[in-house]
Formats: C-alpha cells, sequence, structure tokens
C-alpha cells in the first residue's frame, strides 16, 4: 500500500509543477502583470441633425364623395356605366323615362311661339293707334307665362337624368333598366379619390409641433414597403375633452389610385430636425435604472460613464446629458470591457444617425 501512496504523490507533485509552469507561460503574454489593450470599434460624438416623428392611426377618406340618387319618382331608361367605372365629370349615367314630361315641354313650346306671334302682332297695331296699350301688356303676361312653363318642364327634364358631379370611381351599381326610382334611392356611390384626406388623432401635448404644411408619411398594411407622403392640410379648432386629442387632417397624392377609402394607415408627422448628440444604440448599456456608456479617455483607457437618453430612431438613440462633443465612445466589444480597461482601435468607425 505504501508503494501505490507514493506513485499518487509523484502523480500529483507533477500536476501541480505543470500548472506553475502554465501559468508562468500566460503570464508572460502580459509581461509585469499588465492587462493586454482590448480590440474596440469606438466612434466620436458629434453633433448631427435629428427628426422626430409624431406616429398615430388614420382612416383615408375620399377628397369627394357622394351616393347617387334620384330627386323624382320615375323609371330608368338607360344605364350607361358599369361597375367599378372611371367617369368624367358631365358624364351621362342614367336616363330615366321622362315621355310625358317630354311631350309637356312640347306644348309649351308651342304655347309660347302662339304668345310670341301674337305679341308681335299686337306690337305693331299699338303703334298705329289700332289696339290700346293695355291689350299688349295682357299679352306679354301671357307670353313671359308660356317661357317660364317651357323653363320649368326643362328644369323637371334634367332632374330625368343622372350626370357624374365630378370625376372619380364609381362603385356598385344598384339599378337596372325598369327599376322604380323615388327620391332618395342610392343609384351606385362615386369617390374622387386622385387625393386622399387622412384624419388622425395627436394628443394635446403635440399640438405646439403640428402646423398646416408638414410632411406627413403614411403605410398600409396592404403595401408593404411602401411609403405615401402628403402634408398637413388641417389641424381640428377643438381638442377632445374626454381623450385629450386633437383631429388632424392631412392630404396624400393617390395618381395611381390604390389607396381606397376607409383604409387603416399608420401615419408619420416628421417635426423639424433639431441638432443632437445621438449613438447607435449598441453603445449604450442598460443595467436596472442606471443607463450608461464606456468613454475612451487621454491614456487610452475606458471610464464608465452615466448618461441619459431621450428619442431612439432607426437604431439610434439621443443624448441628452452625460457626454459633450468630441467624446470618444466604444461601439462594438463593450461585452469584453470593464471601466479602467486598456483598448485599442480594431476599425476606423464614423457612423452616422442619416445613415
Amino acid at each position: 500500500m505504501s508503494g501505490i501512496n507514493q506513485v499518487w504523490h509523484a502523480l500529483l507533485l507533477a500536476s501541480l509543477v505543470g500548472g506553475l509552469v502554465a501559468c508562468g507561460g500566460q503570464n508572460a503574454a502580459a509581461p509585469g502583470g499588465a492587462m493586454a489593450p482590448v480590440k474596440v470599434v469606438s466612434t466620436v460624438v458629434a453633433p448631427q441633425p435629428w427628426v422626430d416623428t409624431i406616429e398615430a392611426l388614420g382612416t383615408a377618406q375620399a377628397r369627394e364623395s357622394v351616393t347617387l340618387s334620384a330627386k323624382v319618382t320615375e323609371v330608368v331608361e338607360r344605364v350607361n356605366f358599369n361597375d367599378g367605372d372611371l367617369v368624367t365629370e358631365g358624364d351621362l349615367l342614367v336616363d330615366l323615362s321622362g315621355r310625358a314630361e317630354i311631350a309637356g315641354l312640347e306644348e309649351a313650346q308651342a304655347t309660347y311661339k302662339e304668345a310670341q306671334q301674337q305679341y308681335q302682332r299686337l306690337e305693331g297695331l299699338v303703334a298705329n293707334g289700332t289696339v290700346p296699350r293695355s291689350q299688349l301688356d295682357s299679352q306679354i303676361a301671357t307670353r313671359d307665362a308660356a317661357r317660364a312653363r317651357v323653363a320649368a318642364i326643362r328644369a323637371r327634364l334634367q332632374d330625368r337624368v343622372i350626370t357624374a358631379p365630378f370625376s372619380g370611381v364609381l362603385g356598385f351599381r344598384q339599378v337596372s333598366p325598369g327599376t322604380l326610382l323615388t327620391p332618395g334611392t342610392p343609384i351606385a356611390t362615386l369617390d374622387a379619390v386622385d387625393v386622399v384626406k387622412l384624419d388622425f388623432s395627436i394628443p394635446e401635448t403635440f399640438m405646439a409641433a403640428i402646423a398646416v404644411g408638414q410632411t406627413v408619411r403614411a403605410k398600409s398594411a396592404a403595401f408593404a414597403g411602401r411609403e405615401f407622403a402628403g402634408k398637413v392640410a388641417a389641424i381640428g379648432s377643438r381638442i377632445d375633452p374626454v381623450t385629450r386629442a386633437a383631429t388632424v387632417r392631412a392630404e396624400i397624392p393617390n395618381t395611381d389610385l390604390v389607396l381606397r377609402p376607409g383604409m387603416l394607415l399608420t401615419v408619420l408627422v416628421e417635426r423639424p430636425a433639431r441638432q443632437v448628440l445621438a449613438l447607435p444604440e449598441l453603445a449604450v448599456m442598460q443595467i436596472g435604472t442606471r443607463t450608461s456608456v464606456f468613454r475612451v479617455n487621454v491614456e487610452g483607457r475606458v471610464d464608465d460613464v452615466a448618461v441619459t437618453t431621450g428619442a431612439r430612431s432607426g437604431g439610434w438613440v439621443e443624448i441628452v446629458a452625460g457626454l459633450q462633443a468630441g467624446d470618444r465612445i466604444v461601439v462594438e466589444g463593450i461585452v469584453k470591457l470593464r471601466a479602467g480597461a486598456p483598448v485599442s482601435e480594431a476599425e476606423a468607425s464614423t457612423p452616422s444617425a442619416e445613415g
């Protein structure tokens, strides 16, 4: 048993010696016990333009929208459009039967023509003194009444012709030839969607940041990756006392007619650009409630500096307090650092929030 113990003691001693030799080899990589510099990528903090955005949800509306209907009770004689047609202002859409009115117009025109001729005959006789002036005045009244009746019948005939009040896109046709229309019966919808109106709400705290003419950008889930640019057209005159929000209306050009009334859009309103200090989010550390960055000092070592952050956008974060322009901040390699560690630049880097 004593021989076995001696063998184990010898093996243990050899292991300890080997460990000491290995430790000596590691220390040789950093003479004097100094820590080797850590390779990092850093950037110099400099003022740069920052555009804040206000995000909201809005509902699209047509620039002009109407439900076409008849003013009179009449039978549809002819329908001159199909579902979804593009029409121009003044196009004839529906022709209603007006046979009785046409006959009445012909009668009224004949009466007016006769009254006009009688007036012309009496005018000459009055000039000669053959008939009294009062008879001519009576005929003038008869002629004017006949002319007014002709105008009234023409107006009623116009009510029997449905035309497009403006250019736009028609909806589904809801009548057919032979349909008896009554006042208010829907014929079709007509929407002018070359420009869409987008209404959305913003908190009253943002009222000072909104102005007519500001640029807005909208996105729709139906057209992923596409942005629609427009302008703020109007701001509501009242604040909702319950939601404490104001309604804003933007107008967005829609030349290819892809946006439709009722669509839900995400709206981004761009505020005027301001100069800020900003860093990539990778450079900012968050531990509990403390936010900090690693700043490279003149000795080539890093300091753990507490900072106050502001807005975030596109992978960048605004630094409100804690840094000054010209400070060099570690962007990549922070997981290997601790306060006071020496660093060396692995790669020059001068990123920009605009990129």
